[in-house]
C-alpha cells in the first residue's frame, strides 16, 4: 500500500498508541476531581498542555484543548465575534478550509458583512485587498497558514502587521503546517491559532486553539469550568495525552523528517511533470508546504484517476477530506483561476512520515499509463 493522503489524516504513531493504551488502562479519574485519582490526571493534563504549548512557542495557559481543528476554528471565529457585539464584519480568504468558509456563510445569514480576500494564481492572499477591507467594524481576520489542497503558505506575519495596525485580532488555521514547517505563535504574531492531533500522527477527536493572553474571547461551549472556563466538558484526557506524545515525537524527528519528506515531494512533482504530458501544477513553486503536491490532468476526471490508482493500492485525494462528499468544484481551485473542467481534474498527493522513495517510484510508474489510457478514450482536445 502507498498512502499519499496525509493531509486528510495520518496513521497513529505506535508510541502514541502505547501511551494512550497505558493511560486508558491505568488512569480513569476525572481531571476536575480534587482527590488523588483526579489530581493525578490533572497533572498529566498539565504536562501535556506544556508540551503542545512549547511546540507552538506559547505558554500553557494560552492553549485550550478542543475536539478537533474544526471546533478550534469555530471557537476562534464565534468566540471573538461574540466578545465584540459592537462589530459586525469578518474578513477571511477565498481559499479557507470548510471550517472557516462554512462559518463565514453562517455569519452572512446572520447579517454579518463577510469579506473574502482574493488570491493570485498561486494561491497567495492579496494583502492590498486586506488593507482596503479593514474598517472600524472589523472584529476578526482569519487567514490560514497554508492551504490544505495546494499547500501555498500565506504571508501571515504581514497580515498580522496590517490588521494589528487597525486594532483587529488575527486567527490562522495552522492544521496543515504544524509539524511540517515552523509554527511559532510569537514569530507569526497571531492572536489565535488552530491545530489538530490527527494531522501529526496523533488521535482523531482532539485539537487545540492557541489564544494569546489578553485576547477577547468568550466560551463557545457552555457548561463547567474546564479549560479555564473557555471550553466546557470533561476533557478528552486520553486524546490529549496522545496529542502531546505525537507532538513530542515531532520534535524528536523534525531534523531528519523535514528534509527527507520535502525531497520526496519534490521528486514526485518533478517526476509527474517529466513523465505525464499536459499537466498543470497548482500552487506556489516555492512558498508552499512541499509535501503537498497538486496537479490538474486536463480532459480527465480526478475521481477516475483516484479510483484507478486505488486498484493499485495507491491512495490519494481530490481535495479536502472535509468536502469530499460535495459535488461542487473546489472553491480553492476556482479561486486560483482554474476553469471548472480543469479543477475537476485535480488530484492531491500529500506525503507523510511513512512514505519512502520506493513509494514515489511506484506512483511514477503507475500514474502515467493510467493517465494515457484515460486520455485515449477521452474526447478532450488540448488545442480547443
Amino acid at each position: 500500500m502507498v498512502y499519499l493522503d496525509n493531509n486528510a489524516t495520518t496513521p497513529l504513531d505506535p508510541r502514541v498508541v502505547e501511551v494512550m493504551t497505558r493511560f486508558l488502562r491505568d488512569h480513569f479519574g476525572n481531571p476536575s476531581s480534587l482527590y488523588p485519582l483526579g489530581r493525578e490526571c490533572r497533572d498529566m493534563l498539565t504536562d501535556a498542555r506544556e508540551v503542545v504549548a512549547g511546540a507552538l512557542g506559547a505558554h500553557r495557559s494560552e492553549v485550550v484543548f478542543t475536539a478537533s481543528g474544526t471546533e478550534a476554528d469555530n471557537f476562534a471565529v464565534f468566540g471573538v465575534l461574540e466578545a465584540h457585539p459592537e462589530k459586525d464584519e469578518f474578513i477571511t480568504s477565498a481559499i479557507e478550509h470548510p471550517a472557516i468558509l462554512e462559518s463565514a456563510k453562517f455569519l452572512e445569514r446572520k447579517g454579518f458583512k463577510v469579506t473574502y480576500l482574493p488570491v493570485d494564481e498561486t494561491g497567495i492572499v492579496s494583502v492590498e485587498a486586506l488593507r482596503d477591507a479593514l474598517t472600524g467594524r472589523t472584529a476578526l481576520v482569519s487567514v490560514m497558514h497554508a492551504n490544505n489542497e495546494i499547500g501555498t503558505v500565506q504571508p501571515v506575519e504581514e497580515i498580522v502587521r496590517i490588521a494589528h495596525a487597525k486594532g483587529v485580532p488575527v486567527h490562522t488555521d495552522a492544521v496543515q503546517t504544524f509539524g511540517k514547517i515552523e509554527v511559532d505563535t510569537r514569530k507569526l504574531g497571531v492572536d489565535l491559532l488552530s491545530v489538530s492531533a490527527h494531522k501529526v500522527y496523533g488521535p482523531k477527536g482532539i485539537g487545540a486553539l492557541f489564544v494569546r493572553k489578553g485576547t477577547d474571547i468568550v466560551p463557545f461551549i457552555h457548561g463547567g469550568h474546564q479549560e479555564k472556563g473557555l471550553r466546557a466538558g470533561t476533557e478528552n484526557t486520553a486524546g490529549i495525552i496522545g496529542f502531546a506524545e505525537a507532538v513530542r515525537i515531532l520534535g524528536e524527528r523534525a531534523k531528519k523528517d523535514k528534509p527527507r519528506l520535502e525531497a520526496l515531494g519534490e521528486k514526485l512533482r518533478r517526476g509527474i511533470e517529466e513523465r505525464v504530458p499536459r499537466v498543470k501544477f497548482n500552487g506556489h513553486a516555492e512558498k508552499r508546504v512541499k509535501t503537498t503536491v497538486n496537479f490538474a490532468f486536463p480532459g480527465l476526471e480526478a475521481e477516475a484517476i483516484l479510483l484507478a490508482l486505488a486498484t493499485k493500492e495507491i491512495y490519494v485525494s481530490t481535495g479536502s477530506a472535509c468536502s469530499s462528499e460535495s459535488e461542487e468544484v473546489s472553491p480553492v481551485l476556482t479561486a486560483i483561476g482554474l476553469r471548472p473542467e480543469i479543477a475537476r481534474s485535480a488530484v492531491r498527493f500529500s506525503i507523510g512520515r511513512t512514505n519512502t522513495d520506493e513509494d514515489i517510484d511506484q506512483v511514477l510508474g503507475e500514474l502515467p499509463p493510467i493517465v494515457e489510457k484515460f486520455r485515449q478514450i477521452s474526447a478532450y482536445d488540448p488545442n480547443a
